[in-house]
């Protein structure tokens, strides 16, 4: 099967559905298919080295968008790169994530005419950019021939928002990558590791939280270390923390993929603390894939992971002295923590790419059943005759 993804935010800045489609890619060649990713990226020897799967669509530029600000490219150039792409790759399926952000989902969806496939990863249940979108885009959206949504408060966006039901299939995790990680020099350590990846400096992460339930665990347990990774001001992260304490908190900085996995075997423990926000919690998944033991807060996204508290620990949300409880015990018996351990091994075997992959192969498959027709792409004389916002034809001339 030829598949033509399609990413809307910029291949030259992380984020987390840069990683879901690269990953997903990777699947699908793994299960030997031919896949292409149109995404907004320089070309490479203007910009970061990209896969060789991904045409880069041009540079992307900062937009705000629904509350936030993403890296995307519109326009009439970003334009005619979609429709030179779609030509090109004649694919079977056309699988496009977001597709109502002002980006390449967007015009995709605009000027191909064939199976679509889109994946909503939005999680916000109330949003000003989907009610003012929603009934210019409807002849848009009405062209998707499948929907997929990476959980079921992603889902219920769609049901809410969007008028339209979807698959509920999770984000993947490379589990092979995590479980074959080899812990980084020091690490664990005799008198006990938690692990903390995120951005500190957002409070709905929760480190706040984590912070103070160390200050209450570590005048007790001497040894008892904190390693720290993710993006953010290093003073920020140590200010938190008792001055005492300080030197028993290690800071990694951003990480590699690769050491993200190395980190999250070096723990004991995994905290998340995070407050909200959280549609699902692909790290819980990595920390499964790991090894690792986790204390969680009590999240409906994050029950849902952990299995309502069989792969992983569950304290209150927002609550240092329970999460604080939660380690003490955890640290003070291996057994349950090798227990937990395994049960989150197990349970992340179904949320392992190929497996994911595999379902959404299933979506493809259904989308091409219903579409008997040849794919084709409409001509740019043509763009005006869906009925975009004006706005948005604006940007297209």
């Amino acid at each position: 099967m030829r598949v033509g993804i399609v990413c809307p935010y910029s291949f030259d800045v992380p984020g987390g559905v840069q990683a879901h489609v690269r990953d997903l890619a990777e699947a699908l060649i793994g299960l030997g298919h031919e896949v292409s990713v149109l995404a907004p990226a320089l070309e490479p020897e203007n910009g970061p080295a990209l896969p060789d799967f991904v045409v880069p669509a041009g540079r992307a530029v900062p937009v705000p968008f629904n509350g936030s600000v993403a890296r995307l490219a519109f326009g009439p150039l970003a334009l005619t790169r979609v429709r030179r792409w779609l030509r090109d790759g004649r694919f079977d399926v056309l699988h496009v994530h977001e597709p109502i952000a002002p980006s390449l989902s967007l015009l995709a969806c605009v000027v191909a005419t064939g199976p679509i496939v889109a994946t909503f990863h939005t999680a916000t249940q109330r949003s000003r950019t989907l009610a003012a979108v929603h009934s210019a885009l409807q002849p848009v959206l009405e062209k998707i021939t499948a929907r997929i949504a990476v959980s079921a408060l992603a889902r219920r966006v769609q049901v809410e928002h969007l008028d339209g039901g979807a698959v509920e299939i999770p984000n993947g995790v490379a589990v092979g990558k995590f479980a074959g990680a080899v812990p980084l020099p020091g690490w664990p350590g005799e008198g006990g590791a938690l692990g903390f990846l995120g951005r500190f400096g957002e409070p709905r992460k929760g480190f706040a939280v984590l912070a103070d339930a160390f200050a209450l665990l570590a005048p007790q347990r001497p040894g008892l270390r904190l390693l720290v990774a993710g993006p953010g001001d290093a003073d920020d992260a140590l200010d938190a923390v008792p001055r005492a304490l300080r030197p028993r908190v290690t800071l990694l900085g951003t990480v590699s993929e690769t050491d993200k996995a190395r980190m999250l075997r070096s723990v004991d423990v995994y905290v998340a603390p995070n407050t909200g926000g959280e549609s699902f919690g692909i790290i819980l998944t990595e920390a499964m894939a790991a090894g690792a033991t986790i204390a969680a807060s009590d999240l409906d996204a994050f029950r849902r992971v952990l299995d309502d508290g069989r792969a992983g620990a569950l304290f209150p949300t927002g609550q240092p002295a329970a999460l604080a409880e939660c380690l003490n015990r955890l640290l003070d018996d291996p057994a349950q923590r090798r227990a937990l351990a395994a049960t989150g091994q197990a349970t992340v075997a179904a949320f392992d790419w190929p497996v994911v992959a595999a379902r959404v192969v299933d979506v493809y498959q259904s989308a091409i059943a219903a579409y008997p027709s040849e794919p084709t792409v409409t001509d740019a004389d043509e763009v005006s005759t869906h009925r975009l916002p004006q706005y948005l034809r604006e940007r297209l001339r």
